[in-house]
């Protein structure tokens, strides 16, 4: 069978306008789950200028605080001046999807935090370690790949 010009052009336009409606119809539907980050991100927001008083705050350290991957987990190693009394939370937050996302209390021994692997899905997750020792507020945030 012989296709002309004028035939692909058709072809060519009927499939464009499939692709279009397809897009469409799934935009509308209602089975998508679409997580934001927070459920209040409007309260968070007004809070944001004591995140950002935190984060300087943690920039003051005497050194970073490190985040290193082991076959068992996570390792979080502190600075010398954050001891076993700091009282705080960890986060893991996984950006794709609010299900997966989990709280640990932080516990410090001997200036570190062992993370062990059994609620860590691979993929993307943003860790989030908020702490306060000697009445001064810390935040931390990173990004890791698991």
């Amino acid at each position: 069978m012989k296709i002309n010009w004028g035939t692909g052009i058709v072809i060519a336009m009927i499939l464009f306008m499939s692709f279009i409606a397809f897009f469409v119809i799934k935009s509308f539907d209602v089975d998508n789950k679409h997580f934001l980050v927070d459920e209040e991100y409007y309260k968070s927001e007004l809070k944001y200028q004591e995140e950002i008083d935190k984060l300087e705050n943690t920039k003051t350290l005497s050194s970073k605080i490190i985040i290193s991957k082991t076959t068992t987990g996570y390792i979080i190693e502190f600075p010398k001046e954050i001891n076993d009394e700091t009282i705080g939370k960890v986060s893991f937050l996984r950006p794709s999807t609010k299900v997966l996302d989990f709280e640990i209390p932080l516990v410090i021994v001997a200036n570190k935090m062992n993370i062990t692997h059994n609620n860590l899905v691979s993929g993307n997750w943003n860790i989030r370690i908020d702490f306060t020792s000697k009445s001064k507020d810390y935040l931390v945030k990173r990004s890791i790949i698991y």
